[in-house]
C-alpha cells in the first residue's frame, strides 16, 4: 500500500497473537517485504508494519541520505526520523493498533533510523531489535528511554560497523535509561542463526502489559 505517506505492508495480529506491533525496517536496497519472515519468526502472530524507505541511492531504497559509507546526512536523518515517527502514528490510527506498543526490528540502515527515532521521538517506540546498527548521531541532551528495551545485534567480523560503534550505541542507549542487551555474532554484516535466536529470546522476554 502507498497511502499514509510510505509504500508499506501491514499484517494484522492474529487473535492469539501478541498485542505488540513490529515496525520492520529494511537495509539499503531492500523493500517492505524483506523482514516479514524475520518478524513472523521472532514474534509469531504479532502485527507487522513494514514501510519502504523513500530515499533512493543509485536506485536502492534507504530511509535517509548519506554522504559516504558510514557518513550520514544528519539534517536529512533527523527530518526522515520525524517523518517515520509520524507515519507510525498515522498507521496506528488507520490500522487500530496500540501506538504505545510498537517495537522496531531494523537491519543496517533500518536499524540506524530506528535508533535515531528512539533518540528524537522516544515515545514512538517501546523498544527495538537493532541488527548491525551504527550510532546514528549523538544528541546534545539525552532523552529519557526509561521503560524501553533494546537488543543490539553486532557482528565481530563486520567490515561495515566497527565493534566500537556497537559498544558506543549500547552505552548511549543505556545512558538514556534503556535496558540494552548487546549480542555478538561471529559473522559480518549479514544475519545468521545466532542473531535470530537472540532476537527470538529477547522478544519472549518482553514483559506483558
Amino acid at each position: 500500500m502507498s497511502d499514509l505517506g510510505f509504500v508499506h505492508r501491514f499484517e494484522p495480529a492474529t487473535p492469539e497473537g501478541s498485542k505488540e506491533t513490529l515496525l520492520l525496517l529494511h537495509g539499503t536496497g531492500g523493500n517492505e517485504n524483506d523482514l516479514l519472515s524475520i518478524g513472523r519468526a521472532v514474534a509469531p502472530g504479532a502485527a507487522l508494519l513494514a514501510p519502504r524507505g523513500k530515499v533512493l541511492e543509485h536506485g536502492m531504497p534507504r530511509y535517509f541520505r548519506r554522504l559516504a559509507e558510514g557518513v550520514f546526512d544528519l539534517e536529512d536523518l533527523k527530518a526522515r526520523s520525524f517523518e517515520l515517527a509520524d507515519f507510525v502514528a498515522r498507521a496506528a490510527g488507520h490500522y487500530a493498533f496500540d501506538p504505545e506498543r510498537v517495537l522496531a526490528v531494523g537491519f543496517s540502515n533500518g536499524a540506524n533510523i530506528a535508533g535515531a527515532v528512539m533518540l528524537l521521538r522516544p515515545r514512538c517506540l517501546a523498544g527495538a531489535i537493532l541488527l548491525r546498527p551504527m550510532v546514528p548521531f549523538t544528541p546534545e541532551k539525552l532523552p529519557s528511554l526509561a521503560g524501553t528495551r533494546v537488543l543490539v545485534a553486532a557482528g565481530r567480523s563486520d567490515p561495515v560497523v566497527a565493534a566500537s560503534q556497537s559498544e558506543e550505541l549500547a552505552a548511549l542507549l543505556r545512558s538514556a535509561g534503556s535496558d540494552v542487551t548487546l549480542h555478538w555474532s561471529p559473522g559480518g554484516h549479514t544475519l545468521d542463526r545466532s542473531d535470530l535466536a537472540a532476537a527470538t529470546a529477547w522478544w519472549r522476554a518482553v514483559p506483558a502489559k
